[in-house]
């Protein structure tokens, strides 16, 4: 690693001055530098100014694009060239999270847009408030009436509702009967008769309210396609699914071993399978059910996974519940409980991430129960290198410790050292120079103005 390669870590620097990230800004096509820049959740004016006037319009993308940077700031884009509108409808659209709101002027700015679609990005953005959207049910546009449809149909008054179910325009009444259809038999049936724009269809077949007719016309149409599906939803009637138990798909027979009538004696007897890599969807009834304890903790303590991988998802889980899946034999009941459940113990967040092998581990330290105290002790000697590294996240891990973890085998020990402001200066500035490290050092918000500025001028870049 050179000091070019070093400096941009100086982008994501906290302590970082405005004649710094300025300069940053010429390291000409540097787009991981600029999307450090636009990461931070404040920024000097002046560099602010810069990125939303910068002659690059990838730059002002990477800022209309980024989920950490002030709305505000984001908002401001729409003062600049016209074209950069639908940069700034599109926004950000982080794993697994939704995007700080961009200020109300904003969305009106966007809603009224002269470009149709900066309109349509906008109404479908999944960061647009509520308060936004409810007016749009009685817009004049079906693509806004649509997307009220979709997002705060719980929030229309019933009048709006019954409008939107008698819609003129027929893509409206769909979105408005697929809010309805799983307490509704007369929305279902029209949806199965329309097929629901095929694209819905599967869910319809899954979640919709179905009258006995319906559900025997979709059995005897004889595509296999849906079945598992069909079966599976808790309106398909028991009579018509106990016959499938024997079907020669294991989905199927898995989809009715999951029915919610069935005795855990009548699921034993079925032949079927969850291995560990299957991707299951949350049962349709253990998730209404998710505020009846007495309801979950016999989906706790069943034999069946579906039923376990579905309760631990479910907020109301008992709290014998929860010390009871977090030892599951199963790893995605254990997983799944340790993403969703305000109370899965930090042990298990622990265990999951330094042994779990699925990519969502590593998400599992930004959860607030995940353990610090007392990492320093108990895992600074560990074998594992990701181990080592947690030591670092304990309040109590003492300057000399994070000095000797910076100069750990591993890099990224060293790198997760050089970032620690509880490292000794002297350290902290020969890790700058360090090929696997420099760059967290350099973001190292304990590093000095002077030294910063230092390491631009070794790198060459422009003042």
């Amino acid at each position: 690693m050179t000091a070019h390669d070093a400096v941009t870590g100086l982008a994501s620097n906290a302590a970082a001055p405005a004649e710094v990230l300025l300069r940053l800004l010429n390291m000409e096509y540097d787009w991981l530098t600029v999307a450090r820049l636009t990461w931070r959740s404040s920024l000097p004016e002046e560099v602010a100014h810069a990125l939303l006037t910068h002659p690059n319009r990838r730059v002002r993308a990477a800022l209309a694009d980024s989920a950490g940077a002030d709305p505000e700031l984001r908002a401001r884009l729409l003062d600049g060239p016209e074209s950069d509108a639908i940069l700034v409808a599109v926004g950000p659209t982080p794993f697994r999270a939704t995007a700080p709101p961009l200020p109300d002027r904003a969305y009106e700015r966007l809603l009224s847009h002269d470009n149709v679609n900066v309109r349509y990005e906008t109404a479908a953005s999944p960061s647009v408030p509520d308060h936004v959207l409810l007016p749009l049910a009685t817009h004049e546009d079906p693509r806004f009436r649509e997307a009220a449809c979709r997002r705060v149909w719980g929030e229309l008054t019933p009048e709006v509702r019954e409008a939107l179910l008698d819609d003129s325009d027929p893509k409206v009444r769909t979105y408005a009967a697929l809010q309805v259809m799983e307490h509704d038999e007369e929305r279902t049936a029209w949806l199965v008769e329309t097929r629901a724009e095929h694209v819905w269809f599967p869910e319809v077949v899954a979640y919709g309210r179905l009258a006995r007719s319906v559900a025997e016309r979709l059995l005897a149409d004889g595509d296999g396609t849906h079945l598992a599906r069909l079966v599976g939803n808790p309106a398909f009637p028991a009579d018509l699914a106990a016959p499938l138990a024997r079907h020669e798909d294991p989905a199927v027979r898995l989809a009715v071993s999951a029915r919610p009538e069935l005795t855990e004696e009548e699921r034993a007897a079925i032949d079927w399978t969850v291995g560990p890599q299957d991707r299951l969807d949350t049962l349709l009834w253990v998730w209404r059910a998710r505020a009846d304890e007495e309801m979950l903790r016999r989906c706790a303590t069943s034999a069946h996974t579906w039923l376990r991988r579905s309760a631990a998802v479910c907020p109301g889980l008992p709290d014998d519940c929860v010390e009871l899946l977090a030892d599951d034999e199963d790893f995605a009941v254990r997983l799944l409980l340790a993403e969703r459940h305000p109370k899965a113990p930090p042990e298990l967040l622990l265990d999951l991430y330094l042994h779990g092998a699925h990519r969502a581990v590593g998400m599992l330290t930004a959860r607030p129960q995940f353990p610090s105290a007392g990492l320093a002790q108990r895992c600074a000697d560990a074998g594992d290198p990701r181990e080592r590294a947690l030591a670092l996240r304990d309040p109590a891990a003492t300057p000399e410790l994070v000095e000797r973890l910076s100069r750990d085998e591993s890099a990224n020990v060293r790198s997760a050292a050089a970032r620690d402001p509880r490292l000794p200066l002297p350290r902290l500035l020969e890790l700058l120079d360090d090929p696997e490290a420099g760059s967290s050092a350099a973001a190292n918000p304990s590093l000095p103005a002077a030294e910063m500025t230092a390491l631009l001028d070794r790198a060459g870049v422009p003042g």
